[in-house]
């Protein structure tokens, strides 16, 4: 009897084992858009995002981004089936059905996107991120500081002269109302300008090394290398005396270098990984401080995840800067995407009309890249007179033309990414004097540790396309032309020159390389 009992008892066990074991099975295939709520599911790829604001952050797919594509690749986008890309591959085919995904209905995009979206993923506000940023920077003050070397005690003084810097008020309110804290931003400034050392690593070959591209989509990472190169108030021969390396590869030519090869991003990682084995052997610095006094500038799509296991003590300077995909707010740095037409005049067609001769509410244009254009046109194109929503203009010299009078002549440009968070229109807008609408779930956007966009441009959620002209129409005028005047202000932050000038391009990102190092140190 007693036996019948144990046997009866483990049946039970194996019934209840068997049901608990089938329910997992099937949460796991088809509860992953909820996994953020089940501890027991395995959590793939949701990054810091998710973790931190999992119950609290709207859903976001976090892959896509631009038009231009100088690495050889094409994407295209086909009827009934929209392309989307990972950092990590080629551009996939994920079926939709066209008619519901580009339907009027506004709540068909929240039931599409779980298709698209990475598993995990969620979509974080400026708010948010300003409040992550507060967040690092409150621990980051809390850290225990070492003192190991000259070059250390000098980034400890630097820290506690910006901490405790002179208000400053010779600037109008309208331009220090650009920065999170002016007065913190000059005396940082003034401090990287008299301290600053950066060695540059003289090793690597062409053309992967040590030859910008001056040009183009990616042309930034370029013109940060030749600036920096050809520097002599930062860079020092003698590796001692500097408080960061710079490692000056292209990541666009080191793209293009392997196109054609099959598991390029692995390829990519491992001859960047032959490279800081030659680094580290040559050199004691790299090991000495796990790279983490070591940076890199690099724009192409793929640079977070080729970059992300062998430089993740790096300060990484990114124009991908997906906070879903890895990118570490406060200590990576935002790198802004600037479409480069003349390596001789990168200066060129600056500037843009009066608020009031601006008649057109809103502009875009641009291929059909990602899922977030084709909604956009959808409900936007040839629906209002003053709104200009389009597909790709001809990219002949009248197309470019009418383009750069759109975008001169709108009161709002659109910055819809693409296959990535990133876009040149950000850049672009500014330099056309036009106020930025950046349409990029988890895009940080440039110089965020020290410039205050929403004081100069309107973040708008992926969600809300619908809702984009009542949006800005709700916009007060005297707030519209307060935020034109400050995209006219900013501009000279977002400026490449030939000869590097003060508060350039060249200048901000090295500065929130500094910026960042010096705080995380």
């Amino acid at each position: 009897m007693q036996t019948w009992l144990r046997h009866a008892h483990v049946a039970r066990l194996l019934a209840i084992v068997g049901i608990i074991s089938i329910a997992l099975a099937l949460l796991h295939l088809f509860g992953h858009p909820y996994q953020n709520y089940f501890s027991i599911l395995p959590h793939v790829d949701v990054g810091l995002v998710s973790q931190v604001y999992s119950n609290n952050s709207k859903s976001s797919i976090s892959y896509v981004n631009h038009d231009h594509n100088n690495s050889g690749e094409k994407f295209e986008i086909d009827e009934g089936n929209l392309y989307h890309v990972s950092t990590y591959e080629r551009p996939s085919l994920v079926n939709t059905n066209k008619s519901s995904f580009l339907s009027s209905n506004s709540s068909l995009m929240a039931s599409n996107r779980p298709a698209l979206r990475k598993r995990g993923a969620k979509a974080v506000s400026i708010t948010m991120m300003n409040s992550m940023l507060q967040k690092n920077s409150a621990e980051m003050k809390s850290k225990r500081q070492r003192l190991s070397s000259q070059r250390d005690q000098e980034l400890i003084y630097a820290k506690f002269q910006i901490e405790n810097a002179p208000i400053e008020r010779s600037v109008s309110e309208a331009h220090s109302s650009l920065f999170r804290n002016y007065s913190i931003f000059k005396r940082s400034y003034e401090l990287m300008e008299s301290t600053l050392k950066v060695y540059v690593y003289r090793e690597g070959e062409k053309p992967n090394f040590h030859l910008p591209k001056l040009r183009g989509i990616y042309a930034s990472e370029g013109w940060f290398m030749k600036s920096m190169e050809k520097n002599k108030q930062f860079v020092v021969k003698n590796p001692k005396k500097a408080h960061l390396f710079y490692l000056p590869f292209s990541s666009l030519r080191l793209r293009i270098y392997l196109n054609g090869s099959s598991s390029i991003s692995q390829k990519m990682e491992n001859h960047l990984k032959n490279y800081i084995d030659i680094i580290a052997t040559k050199y004691r610095f790299w090991n000495k401080s796990g790279g983490s006094d070591h940076f890199l500038v690099a724009c192409h799509d793929w640079a977070p995840s080729v970059t992300r296991n062998i430089f993740g003590n790096c300060l990484r300077v990114l124009c991908n800067s997906n906070i879903a995909r890895g990118f570490k707010i406060g200590k990576d740095v935002s790198f802004p995407v600037t479409y480069i037409s003349s390596a001789n005049n990168p200066l060129k067609n600056l500037g843009g009309n009066p608020p009031s001769k601006r008649p057109i509410l809103a502009f875009f244009a641009g291929g059909m890249h990602g899922y977030v254009r084709p909604i956009l046109l959808q409900y936007w194109q040839n629906k209002n007179s003053d709104m200009k929503i389009m597909g790709p203009m001809s990219r002949d010299d009248e197309g470019k033309e009418k383009y750069r009078e759109y975008m001169k002549s709108s009161k709002y440009c659109i910055c819809a990414k693409g296959y990535e968070v990133h876009t040149p229109r950000v850049v672009e807008s500014i330099h056309f004097e036009c106020v930025p609408v950046i349409i990029s779930d988890n895009y940080v956007p440039p110089f965020f540790e020290v410039l205050n966009w929403e004081e100069f441009a309107l973040f708008i959620s992926e969600d809300d396309i619908p809702n984009l002209r009542d949006i800005l129409l709700s916009v007060p005028e005297d707030r519209y032309i307060m935020m034109q005047r400050r995209v006219r202000i900013v501009q000279r932050y977002f400026l490449w020159h030939k000869v590097p000038v003060k508060y350039d391009l060249f200048h901000m990102i090295l500065h929130s390389v500094w910026f960042n190092r010096v705080f995380h140190f």
